[in-house]
């Protein structure tokens, strides 16, 4: 059984040490940006992130009619 832990942890410690040498041995070394806005083909084509496109959907427009978002607050307390 000790054995085995013993070989599951030093093969990770491989793996880790493998993986982490681009950027420790590269000056200003970083992780690559594999997250949607990070890709620029992507950002061309007009395609974002959940969360961006949900940051975007929350934020209140300066054009709505004020008695709409005084509806919202109202509703909102209700709510909570």
């Amino acid at each position: 059984m000790l054995k085995t832990i013993l070989i599951t942890v030093l093969i990770v410690a491989i793996c880790i040490a493998l993986l982490s040498v681009k950027i420790l041995l590269k000056k200003n070394g970083r992780f690559p940006n594999t997250h949607v806005s990070g890709n620029k083909a992507l950002r061309e084509k007009g395609i974002g992130c959940v969360q961006s496109q949900d940051r975007e959907a929350r934020r209140t427009n300066p054009h709505a009619i004020a008695e709409r978002e005084a509806v919202r607050k109202v509703r909102e307390k209700e709510n909570n």
